[in-house]
């Protein structure tokens, strides 16, 4: 493909130059490659550029001037993320027909992987992507690809699309993070419906401000084609400003404060490990038996299945799917219990608020005591911190203040602002004994929530990843207090 074509603004100099594909990793440059220089937090593009020419590269796109001439034609953009966007669109042009993008702070993984269940149940051949990867089904077997972040690269996100589509995919929901918007990934798609889940604290060490992630997690709207499909969880504080933002699209709310052109949860009975929802679409009331525990879970179940029936699924095809659901990795997850029948669940919960929602949401399904153990994330918005140690300590019966990926900061400084908030709360640094811990102190009736990591299989010291795992930690602590 031609510089020119590829790119409008490339000057008629370089416009005939031919290039074979594009990246912004100069690892991944090929011979004839576009190497898009682009900043990010920890580097910027153009100190890659010797690297990417070496590799090979046939021209080099930036925002600005480079550190020295590339040796090769450079071409200058207003917006080299949004330039990326379209060009990997363009050398990856295939789209599933149906695509679906969600947002919110919480709640994308659940949402996507639900509606994919939804379709799929209907008879579509159906994917989610996200921060679990992309996930479909193929000669029935279930397939899964790592995307690396939960709105993946440009380049990865259009290649993985246009395999998702050769496959015959045709139905694809997509997580969309306030980063992917923000830094322009998904710039080149045009959704046929969107949904926003809630907005609360978490990213404020990127976005800054409350003000400007709520600006960026609005810029979904943008990229729905007119006339689409807003849902919008209707208990969400920001329903109405999210509402407002959706001009010139259909606008379906979904939860308890659902409207009459919404699906209302009208009722939840809890269970042991299910709930009964009785749902109301279009004044028709049905009851579900959900084998899922946790009202966000609910909450997030209704989110998926309001987006499949606006999309035009028989509402007793979306009810019958809705009683089918899998729990998602680490959301929820049930993971074994005591011979006693005290319950070990494994969740993704990592800001104030989901911590707060997980929380709530256990304690119909514990009689006993809520044992919780969880850290904070380093070198992360460090003001979460004091605000998750005091939401353990007001809704959790017994508390262990833990490590979760560290990172560079001193593990014992992150905990100490956990305690400040926490002041009864139990410090294990070491995580894997933390939930050996939690364990064994287990009674009948009691339920085990390990939050933060969900379905990670690392723990971030440093700037090494160090394998470990919630479940496997919990399974191993179950099977050495049944053979005590």
């Amino acid at each position: 493909m031609k510089l020119g074509e590829l790119i409008d603004a490339a000057p008629a100099a370089i416009a005939e130059v031919v290039v074979t594909g594009v990246t912004a990793d100069s690892r991944r440059v090929e011979p004839g490659f576009l190497f898009a220089a682009v900043a990010g937090a920890a580097a910027h593009g153009r100190d890659f550029v010797a690297d990417a020419v070496a590799r090979g590269a046939a021209a080099v796109m930036s925002a600005g001037d480079l550190n020295a001439d590339p040796g090769v034609p450079h071409l200058i953009v207003q917006d080299v993320r949004a330039e990326l966007a379209w060009a990997a669109a363009a050398f990856h042009p295939g789209r599933p027909d149906h695509l679906v993008g969600v947002t919110g702070t919480n709640g994308k993984s659940s949402t996507v992987d639900f509606l994919r269940q939804i379709w799929a149940h209907a008879g579509r051949r159906a994917a989610s992507l996200g921060t679990l990867g992309a996930i479909w089904s193929a000669s029935d077997a279930e397939r899964r690809l790592d995307l690396g972040h939960t709105t993946a690269d440009p380049v990865q996100l259009h290649r993985t699309l246009t395999m998702l589509a050769q496959a015959g995919i045709t139905h694809a929901a997509m997580e969309v993070s306030s980063h992917g918007l923000e830094q322009r990934r998904v710039d080149a798609l045009a959704f046929d419906a969107a949904a926003f889940t809630n907005l609360t604290q978490d990213h404020l060490d990127y976005h800054q401000t409350m003000e400007a992630y709520r600006a960026a997690k609005m810029r979904i709207w943008a990229h729905v084609r007119r006339p689409g499909i807003a849902v919008i969880n209707a208990d969400s504080p920001e329903a109405e400003a999210f509402a407002r933002g959706a001009e010139g699209l259909r606008v379906v709310t979904a939860g308890w404060r659902a409207g009459g052109a919404g699906l209302k949860i009208a009722e939840i009975a809890p269970h042991p490990a299910s709930q009964t929802l009785t749902l109301k679409w279009k004044s028709a009331e049905a009851k579900v038996e959900l084998p899922l525990i946790g009202e966000f879970q609910a909450i997030n179940a209704v989110t998926a299945a309001a987006l499949a029936l606006a999309m035009g699924e028989e509402p007793h095809v979306v009810y019958a799917a809705l009683e089918r659901l899998k729990p998602v990795k680490g959301r929820m997850e049930h993971v074994g219990a005591t011979a006693a029948g005290a319950h070990v669940f494994v969740d993704y919960a990592h800001t104030p608020d989901g911590l707060n929602v997980l929380l709530r949401a256990a304690r119909p399904h514990a009689p006993g005591r809520i044992v919780l153990v969880f850290g904070c994330g380093g070198d992360r918005d460090k003001d979460k911190r004091a605000k998750m140690g005091a939401v353990a300590a007001k809704l959790a019966d017994v508390v262990i203040v833990t490590d979760d990926n560290p990172r560079t900061e001193d593990p014992a400084a992150i905990r100490k602002m956990i305690l400040a908030a926490a002041p009864a709360a139990q410090e294990i640094g070491d995580r894997a004994a933390a939930i050996a811990a939690g364990v064994e102190m287990l009674r009948q009736g009691d339920a085990l929530l390990i939050a933060g990591k969900g379905h990670e299989t690392g723990q971030i010291v440093g700037r090494e990843i160090i394998p470990f795992s919630d479940q496997s930690e919990a399974l191993k602590a179950l099977k050495e207090r049944s053979h005590a």
